[in-house]
């Protein structure tokens, strides 16, 4: 079921209704988000919470769709749309049901299988990303009263999945209680006392709220991301010589080898490169600027932080990562029995598929510090589309 009964007044006025109806890519967000889902094979009946005022918007935006779609009329909140929309389902009495935002239209179906596959008989699924800013807590007059620790912490997507009769059973007992501050459907479940898992969500997964979301969809759908795209490589090179030890991490994973890199954190020269040519393609500096050698609390730390951390900055700026392609320079030790979980490790570092990402391994042919094995070097680029065109 999909919810887009608001009146979207943080994204501003339009002739066109609420955001749910603005234009992206020449088509109204709703009908970019029905059309991955009535497209995917794991849904069945969708049911859209719709504004009574919205009905003609609606049946404009879901013409020649097919598949069973049915507008429910909405309620005065989320929580209420929700659980009229859940009412509507009850009839075709699903095993399964998803909740989703009808203004995420950058859903996909890989998401809708991860989601639909950690559901179980009495447990419900949430899609979810770390949370990577720093969270401060703030008093009276906006001063800050300190710093919440984000170790543990997720930013919640949707689609939720859930059982269908015990999420709806959920709903209305806290309409009958006269609960209706839930914030999403997987604190209702919270409180009703069904659990929710986790599972990976997509950086691409944007829920439009303002109206400059709304501007930078149409960016990333239209015509000038196709005939005239922003397209940036960045390049990162790194070293590390070897110190006494008994393993090397490279691209994440650990090989064992007589020596070990030393240096910043693990020393992961694979990921340290590629963390700067992420970081090149937006003009973010390197990876000293965010994370300098020189702070303890870097000592050890897994290279993966700095990775995730370059993506998100990119992905805050509209970025999506095309290709990323790392060259490991060295003796020892052997990377090709080492390269497909390496690859794995990369495509879920920065949420790609596995085909946009390559490992390659060469030796420095016996010349120089690399020669006579006294360390390790990369070279990695990076391909990164932005919204916009090339004047911009």
């Amino acid at each position: 079921m999909v919810v887009a009964a608001g009146r979207g007044e943080r994204a501003g006025q339009a002739q066109n209704g609420p955001k749910q109806y603005r234009l992206i890519g020449g088509k109204p967000v709703i009908r970019h988000t029905l059309e991955v889902l009535a497209k995917s094979k794991r849904v069945g009946t969708i049911a859209v919470a719709v504004h009574p005022e919205d009905s003609s918007l609606f049946n404009q935006a879901r013409e020649g769709l097919d598949g069973d779609i049915r507008a429910v009329h909405g309620g005065a909140s989320r929580q209420e749309s929700t659980r009229l929309a859940l009412a509507a389902l009850e009839e075709v009495k699903p095993d399964i049901v998803l909740i989703h935002d009808g203004v995420r239209p950058f859903i996909d179906e890989a998401l809708i299988e991860r989601v639909i596959e950690a559901v179980g008989e009495d447990s419900g699924a949430l899609p979810a990303l770390p949370v990577s800013d720093t969270l401060k807590r703030s008093g009276v007059n906006g001063i800050i009263t300190g710093t919440v620790p984000r170790d543990g912490l997720f930013a919640a997507q949707t689609p939720q999945g859930f059982p269908f009769r015990p999420i709806y059973e959920a709903h209305q007992k806290a309409w009958q209680s006269g609960r209706s501050d839930f914030t999403d459907d997987a604190a209702i479940a919270e409180w009703a006392g069904i659990s929710v898992r986790l599972v990976s969500g997509s950086p691409d997964n944007v829920k439009l709220t303002w109206a400059k979301d709304i501007a930078l969809a149409d960016q990333r759908l239209g015509p000038a991301m196709t005939e005239l795209p922003d397209i940036r490589v960045g390049n990162g090179y790194d070293v590390h010589g070897f110190g006494p030890g008994g393993h090397v991490t490279l691209c994440g994973v650990q090989i064992p080898h007589g020596k070990t890199l030393m240096g910043h954190s693990d020393a992961d020269v694979g990921l340290h490169a590629l963390t700067d040519a992420l970081l090149a393609t937006c003009g973010a500096g390197d990876i000293g600027t965010h994370f300098p050698p020189s702070d303890p609390q870097w000592k050890g730390a897994k290279s993966r932080i700095f990775v995730e951390h370059a993506v998100n900055l990119l992905r805050a700026r509209g970025g999506r990562i095309a290709n990323a392609d790392v060259t490991l320079i060295c003796e020892a030790p052997r990377i090709g029995p080492y390269r497909e979980a390496m690859l794995a490790e990369l495509s879920d570092m920065l949420q790609i598929s596995p085909e946009r990402v390559s490992v390659k391994a060469t030796t420095n042919e016996g010349l120089g510090f690399i020669g006579r094995a006294e360390g390790i070097a990369a070279i990695a680029t990076a391909t990164v589309a932005y919204p916009g065109s090339l004047g911009n």
